[in-house]
């Protein structure tokens, strides 16, 4: 299981009034910590199963920086819409910057962008795949056994 791509303090550096206002308990008006939590764990599951087309549960768990930021923005506003439909909260901004949000992530999962991973672009002599893009095809093959050096001319 990956870890959830954001976390509450995310949240609250971020969006610190929205989410004072979007995730306050209808009886005691103080902020609900707890469903914050499984909103995030729920936008992660959602991220998960969109980017599951084209990248591994092991792929995800290894993204570089960049790639990680860009996932937890995309997973604060899937839990901000999430926060404000279990509030009765929605508004149109939130369920606009959701909907885009799966749209960028349907593009990523159809190819038309990329996640880079750790250790993806490295270029280690050792390791044959070490320069290979993402979406490039590998076919790996045994050594040919019949070359002009080894039949002589012909």
């Amino acid at each position: 299981m990956v870890a959830p791509f954001a976390a509450l303090t995310d949240l609250e550096a971020r969006y610190p009034s929205e989410l004072t206002l979007l995730a306050a308990d209808e009886n005691t008006g103080l902020r609900d910590d707890g469903r914050i939590d499984l909103a995030l764990d729920d936008a992660t599951t959602e991220i998960i199963a969109i980017l599951q087309a084209r990248y591994s549960t092991a792929d995800l768990a290894n993204l570089d920086e960049t790639s990680l930021t860009i996932v937890k923005v995309y997973c604060m506003d899937i839990a901000l819409y999430r926060i404000a439909l279990a509030f009765s909260r929605s508004s149109d901004t939130i369920k606009e910057r959701y909907e885009a949000t799966i749209k960028r992530l349907e593009a990523i999962a159809s190819g038309k962008g990329a996640l880079s991973l750790v250790g993806s672009g490295s270029s280690d002599s050792s390791d044959p795949a070490g320069s290979i893009d993402q979406n490039e095809v590998v076919i790996t093959a045994p050594e040919r056994m019949f070359t002009r050096n080894r039949l002589g001319q012909i």
